[in-house]
């Protein structure tokens, strides 16, 4: 392991473990969801929007976070940076699974999930020397671009979910409006200590990115399986803003990588 290569405070052994944790349990619940779908979810509605959230959380939750754990493990910056991020990708999901199916015997599985990869993100941020990093990075990466484009989305989605849960709206929809009221506030104090070139800023600016780019990504590829999976016709109009607004998302999150390297 070359944990001595990376701008870090303690052994990160434990974080590796907690990680691990996470991605079993994961992996079991997704698994379970597309096995047991009857019995995990009870009604129409939480099967179109969870059964194809499932083969997501497979296709994308598991490797990106494998990925950055194997990068860290390997002394690499961008491994280290992205592995909150991955974790915060899945804080958000569970958090929705867990509103969505508050009264179920699987809740206390998703609140698990949702808590344990919460703590884990806090203990990663914790171990980093930001002030290391910060060196690293500073002059190399967008701040400003970056710092507005997530300071920017945190404000908008904010503002959208405020509004679905004010309406009264419920299931998945405020399932997911609320997950969005707990993740957003991260997005625009991280793009505005970004935005400053404050030293967590740049230590958390990466794997912020990181989640929002995978969460446009597992959106767009949540749409295309909706059709093969729960059977509802593909929803163009959303597919082409949800895409509009990744591209958006990616180039400061494809800039801040290529500064990554170069560090």
């Amino acid at each position: 392991m070359n944990d001595a290569k990376l701008p870090i405070l303690r052994d990160l052994s434990r974080d590796y473990m907690l990680s691990f944790l996470v991605a079993a349990l994961m992996a079991a619940a997704s698994l379970a969801g597309l096995f047991f779908q009857g019995v995990i979810y009870p009604d129409e509605a939480l099967r179109h929007s969870f059964i194809s959230n499932d083969v997501v959380n497979l296709l994308i939750g598991l490797p990106i976070l494998f990925a950055s754990m194997a990068l860290a493990r390997r002394g690499k910056l961008i491994g280290l940076l992205f592995w909150p991020g991955a974790l915060l990708y899945v804080t958000y999901n569970y958090i929705a699974y867990a509103v969505a199916m508050p009264f179920t015997w699987q809740f206390i599985l998703y609140l698990v999930l949702a808590a344990l990869s919460g703590f884990s993100v806090y203990r990663l941020l914790t171990a980093f020397d930001t002030q290391a990093i910060a060196r690293s990075l500073s002059g190399k990466v967008p701040e400003r671009f970056a710092g507005a484009v997530l300071a920017g989305f945190g404000l908008l989605f904010f503002a959208m979910r405020v509004g679905v849960v004010l309406g009264g709206q419920g299931g998945p929809e405020a399932a997911v409006a609320v997950a969005d009221l707990f993740t957003m506030p991260f997005w625009v104090i991280g793009g505005v200590l970004l935005w400053r070139k404050r030293p967590f800023g740049y230590a958390s600016g990466a794997g912020l990115l990181f989640q929002a780019s995978m969460l446009f990504i597992g959106l767009l590829v949540f749409f295309i399986l909706q059709p093969l999976v729960a059977g509802v016709p593909f929803p163009v109009e959303d597919f082409v803003v949800i895409a509009v607004m990744g591209l958006v998302c990616f180039v400061p999150f494809g800039l801040f990588v290529r500064g990554i390297l170069r560090a």
